[in-house]
């Protein structure tokens, strides 16, 4: 389970970025190379999970930009305590996971819920695995802000207002 101290935000957002962002900047071009291998070297066989390739790309480029943002601008505000007008770039990253979690359902149905047909290959069942730890890290990256580190701010970038 999660060892961060959840009630220092400051060392949340530390934790967040050393364990969720380095990581999937690891996972998701990995991810996105194995699924192109596979749509191409399975392609027309029962199964294969034709656009997922793209959708990692995708994915990948834009979990970039997001990580970016809190890098740069949120993590730092919170660091510092919050500022006026917090609440602006905490929608913005509210609506950014909202996005990541259709995704994390586009993955889901492209993939049968990650269920490997029987003729699936190595590469086919190292992409699964590394699929299935890919979700959960990003549902739990995404459940530690969305309801532990976020609310703090919202309740205090109104008190600002």
């Amino acid at each position: 389970m999660n060892t961060a101290p959840i009630h220092d935000a400051a060392a949340l957002t530390r934790h967040i970025e050393t364990r969720y962002h380095a990581r999937h900047r690891d996972q998701l071009p990995a991810l996105a190379a194995m699924a192109a291998r596979v749509e191409d070297v399975h392609f027309g066989e029962p199964g294969v999970p034709c656009g997922l390739s793209l959708l990692l790309h995708r994915m990948s480029g834009e979990m970039e930009v997001h990580m970016k943002k809190e890098e740069l601008i949120l993590f730092p505000a919170i660091r510092k305590g919050g500022m006026p007008g917090i609440d602006h770039p905490i929608a913005v990253m509210r609506a950014d996971h909202a996005a990541h979690d259709s995704d994390l359902a586009q993955i889901r149905h492209l993939t049968a819920d990650l269920s490997l047909p029987e003729a699936a290959c190595g590469t086919w069942t190292r992409l699964y695995q590394g699929l299935e730890e890919f979700i959960q890290d990003l549902t739990e990256h995404m459940r530690l802000e969305n309801d532990v580190l976020f609310p703090r701010f919202e309740t205090a970038g109104r008190a600002h207002a």
